[in-house]
């Protein structure tokens, strides 16, 4: 079994694969500070949820945008595990030309969503996927990939605003049902909520103008489901993009 790892700056996404099968999954707090030590305590916790030992697990396939935990993941499979993790980065087989400026600054997470996408949508297509930071992947018909769009992510943006603004508090995050707030909370939430989903719209847009073609468009990450419905542009909601994309480049480097 592969253990699929996309490590966020706000939380981490496991994925338990039985050969190209999603198995499991489960979403935890991103702690920065986590030993190697109590890393493998957390996934010998997940794993004894779904009746199995860590002795079932033959490969880790780690996508993360938090620079201090590699070190400790590649320190647990070594000590627990006896594998070596495959951290997506520079040097990895992917598949996909990266056609930007300094490829060794694209994000693993970026990539990986862009690998998953071409191979389950084809190309051109446009990844949209929220997390701390929303972002935008454009990959090529050729399944190249051509740059990206970064903007605050939707909680960010929240903390930022209430953070700033001396009579606002934090809100739930949940479809309002309508634009026209009736009280502040409401309002905030119609904010968030059709702010954001037109943000989307307005950047697929001018990206697929960009490519000049209809390009796909796939929404993924943890408020994908809250916004997605709302976004004229979003075709598909995907929401094991990231672990789908790990599975498949720990494929393509066993090969």
């Amino acid at each position: 079994m592969l253990l699929a790892v996309d490590v966020g700056n706000t939380q981490s996404v496991f994925g338990l694969f039985e050969g190209e099968e999603l198995r499991s999954r489960w979403r935890v707090l991103t702690e920065r500070h986590r030993t190697a030590d109590e890393l493998a305590v957390l996934v010998e916790g997940l794993l004894r949820l779904e009746g199995l030992e860590r002795e079932v697990l033959e490969g880790l396939a780690l996508a993360s945008v938090v620079p201090d935990l590699n070190r400790e993941y590649q320190g647990m499979c070594r000590r627990y595990l006896a594998c070596e993790a495959l951290l997506v980065g520079p040097g990895v087989k992917t598949g996909m030309p990266i056609l930007t400026n300094n490829p060794r600054e694209v994000g693993a997470d970026l990539i990986v969503d862009a690998v998953a996408a071409f191979e389950t949508y084809g190309g051109p297509c446009i990844v949209v996927d929220f997390g701390t930071a929303t972002t935008f992947g454009a990959v090529s018909e050729k399944g190249e990939y051509l740059g990206h769009a970064i903007a605050p992510g939707i909680r960010t943006a929240m903390d930022a605003l209430v953070s700033q603004a001396a009579k606002l508090s934090g809100v739930e995050l949940r479809d309002p049902g309508s634009v026209i707030g009736k009280t502040t909370v409401h309002s905030m939430q119609a904010g968030a909520v059709y702010g954001f989903a037109g943000q989307v719209d307005g950047i697929v847009t001018r990206m697929r103008a960009e490519l000049g073609v209809e390009a796909v468009s796939v929404a993924t990450g943890g408020l994908a489901s809250l916004i997605a419905p709302h976004a004229r542009c979003v075709d598909h909601l995907d929401d094991t993009l990231t672990l789908r994309g790990l599975e498949i480049v720990h494929r393509r480097n066993r090969q």
